[in-house]
């Protein structure tokens, strides 16, 4: 067990220090390659953000299109930061529009957000799960989407703070306007928050985190006989999504308020997770494959009880099973591409004009300000009883967000379809792919 925990620790630091003299080496004697095809024009993103909630005015004269600022400059180090500035400035000047209230005739329904631990689309293509049936029951799919981290605490912080833009990593840890809250601006409304965990929450002071930076201060839903099914790499209980899921159907049928919002946070695919009485780490593609067919027969049992339910399965991030020619398997102090593309889910149960068909795939540049922003608009309740639901309306106009992740010491940009990182606030280097 020991081991378990140093390796983690062991390989962290050496790759880390190699990947840092490797930069240094580039920074000090410059690239031995263009950051960009000579004498040629540079090209320009653009993307149409629609009439989405969320707005974006320019800031200090920076061209913004759309929802995000335009790249037309040269990506040297003055003009990536310069960019990544404006982008952050733009962003703090959006939000979702909650309502003050709801309408008289405003249906009632149960919002529940699963936050999976260690889920890429890299991922999934590398365990050979890309055609699981899970993928084709969602109503609506998110195909680029942005995680914006590669860690838990900030990935968690940055969706419970969903209903305003994206911010800094540094700023995760600073006080949010209210606004910002998407568990409180549901609870103004009338919705009973709750909290469950398919661990107990305390390696890297996780539920703390939680609390102290996620606004969510509501009970933690009680763990009590629920069986372990996995070990983390440092010992703690990893407890069955199914038992789990089934002590919230128990517990939210016995809540007086049938309006609620539920945070679920889970961790069976973790690096390190193994079987209890075995030190090996548990195959990644098995868990994934448990964790999916779970999910989908929670499904099924959940569009049974005629429940009127929305399910946002929103992965923290990728766990790099595959790595990258950057971060060996495992390893993600960067937030390279892989690792924060991640697949988001939306599913709605008890409908009586239920989606027919596969998914609406969004495939739009987004972030979480887009799932804020498609929970307001089902705040009415009413597309559980329309004999219609316009889809179409439903999903276009989404805020878009530029692909920016950012750990503690690095920061991934996509300027002009191309990786950047910047670590330790040195100078920007194309991400090896």
């Amino acid at each position: 067990m020991a081991w378990l925990f140093l390796s983690q620790w062991i390989r962290i630091t050496v790759f880390v220090v190699a990947i840092l003299l490797w930069l240094n080496v580039l920074t000090l004697a410059g690239p031995s390659f263009s950051l960009w095809p000579a004498g040629q024009p540079t090209t320009t993103v653009t993307t149409t953000g629609g009439n989405a909630a969320a707005t974006v005015a320019a800031t200090g004269g920076a061209p913004v299109v759309g929802d995000m600022p335009a790249q037309t400059a040269p990506p040297t180090t003055a003009n990536l930061n310069a960019w990544l500035n404006n982008f952050y400035n733009a962003e703090a000047k959006r939000k979702s529009t909650f309502p003050s209230s709801l309408p008289a005739d405003a249906q009632p329904f149960e919002l529940l957000v699963i936050n999976i631990c260690s889920l890429s689309w890299s991922d999934i293509e590398a365990a050979g799960l890309m055609s699981h049936p899970l993928w084709s029951h969602f109503d609506i799919e998110f195909k680029n989407f942005n995680s914006a981290t590669s860690y838990s605490g900030p990935a968690a912080i940055r969706l419970l703070r969903a209903s305003c833009g994206q911010t800094s990593h540094t700023n995760l840890y600073q006080p949010a306007n209210n606004d910002c809250y998407l568990f409180d601006n549901l609870s103004k409304l009338g919705f009973t928050q709750h909290l469950m965990m398919g661990h107990n929450g305390q390696f890297g002071g996780f539920l703390k985190e939680v609390r102290e930076n996620g606004g969510m201060q509501t009970e933690l839903m009680d763990q009590t006989n629920l069986p372990v099914i996995l070990l983390g790499f440092d010992g703690s209980p990893v407890y069955d999504d199914t038992a789990v899921l089934n002590r919230w159907l128990d517990v939210t049928e016995k809540d007086k308020n049938s309006r609620s919002a539920t945070f679920y946070n889970t961790l069976p695919l973790h690096d390190g997770n193994h079987y209890p009485g075995v030190s090996k780490t548990a195959d990644y593609k098995a868990r994934a494959q448990k964790f999916f067919d779970e999910l989908d027969a929670f499904f099924t049992e959940l569009e049974k009880s005629g429940r009127k339910v929305m399910v946002v399965v929103v992965p923290e991030h990728g766990g790099a099973p595959k790595g990258d020619r950057m971060q060996v398997s495992g390893l993600r102090d960067i937030p390279s591409p892989s690792i924060t593309d991640v697949p988001v889910g939306v599913k709605f149960f008890g409908m009586k004009a239920p989606h027919q068909g596969a998914p609406i795939v969004i495939d739009q540049p987004s972030s979480f300000l887009a799932i804020s922003d498609l929970v307001v608009r089902v705040l009415d309740g009413k597309i559980f009883t329309e004999d219609n639901v316009d889809w179409k309306k439903l999903t276009s106009g989404l805020p878009q967000t530029a692909p920016v992740s950012e750990n503690s010491n690095a920061v991934v940009i996509q300027y002009q379809d191309k990786p950047y990182v910047r670590l330790n606030g040195g100078d920007w280097v194309p991400y090896p792919q």
